[in-house]
Parts: C-alpha cells; sequence; structure tokens
C-alpha cells in the first residue's frame, strides 16, 4: 500500500475531500484537491479550511514517507502549523510539501533520546501555477516509550 493509499484509509479527512496523492516521497508530497462544489466558499473557490486540510494532508504524506521506517518507535504529530492565503483558489488546487530538515538530522535527535522538530514547507497552486497559498506545518516525531 502506498503512503497515499494508507492516508486515504487511515484518514477520514483525506477521503471526504477526495484528497489526490499524485507523489509521496521522503523528498517531496504533491496532493491534489479537486473542485469539488460541495467545499467552495462564498466567491466559488475551494474553502480556506479545505485548503489548510489539503496542505496538512501534503505535510502528513511527506512526514510518513520520510520517517515510515520510524513508526515502531516514535509517533509523528503536528505541533503547529501557520498558513496564508496569498491568491484566490478558483478551481484544482495542488499542495506541495517539502521538508525544512535533513531526515538524518531528525533521525539522530531521535537516536539521542529527544523528541525532535522539524518543519514542513507547503506551497499550494491553482492549475495555472499561480501560488494561492503557503503553510508551514511543525511536527514532532514523539518516542514511544
Amino acid at each position: 500500500m502506498s503512503v497515499g493509499e494508507m492516508l486515504v484509509a487511515t484518514v477520514p479527512m483525506a477521503r471526504t475531500l477526495n484528497l489526490e496523492f499524485l507523489e509521496t516521497t521522503a523528498e517531496r508530497a504533491v496532493v491534489r484537491l479537486p473542485d469539488q462544489a460541495d467545499y467552495h466558499n462564498h466567491v466559488g473557490g475551494p474553502h480556506a479550511g479545505a485548503m489548510f486540510t489539503l496542505a496538512e494532508s501534503a505535510s502528513g504524506a511527506i512526514v510518513i514517507a520520510a520517517f515510515g521506517d520510524q513508526l515502531s518507535r516514535a509517533v509523528p504529530l503536528a505541533v503547529k502549523a501557520e498558513i496564508g492565503y496569498k491568491k484566490l483558489a478558483m478551481g484544482v488546487v495542488t499542495a506541495t510539501a517539502t521538508l525544512g530538515r535533513p531526515v538524518a538530522d531528525v533521525v539522530a535527535e531521535l537516536d539521542a533520546g529527544q523528541r525532535p522538530e522539524f518543519p514542513v514547507e507547503i506551497s499550494i497552486r491553482r492549475e495555472d501555477g499561480a501560488v494561492t497559498g503557503e503553510m508551514t506545518v511543525v511536527w514532532t516525531l514523539r518516542p514511544n516509550s
């Protein structure tokens, strides 16, 4: 099962919004939100909450792809998130997430008995390539013991 398939199977909001996981690697995650009238705002584009969920889901996908081999000893948790809406989003929007720290550095902190934190940067774009939003989610790997 791919990371995207696993997230759709286990995260109800990903299913509800019909998110499409286009790419999920340790280097990059790309997730698309189809244009759906049920999730539009008052101006006919995707609702801010839907775009937040899209971006947060892309961040979760890259975290699972990058740190999936650590899940037996730590739980990934979002610590905080900040989003900025830059331009009007209309139609299909796509979120692209990248890690803000090297995987090896985060795992080294976990190995040292720490609870590492690391940012994930996400860009949300319309089909014409215009950036409609930017988000940063800070994640942690909480050790199981």
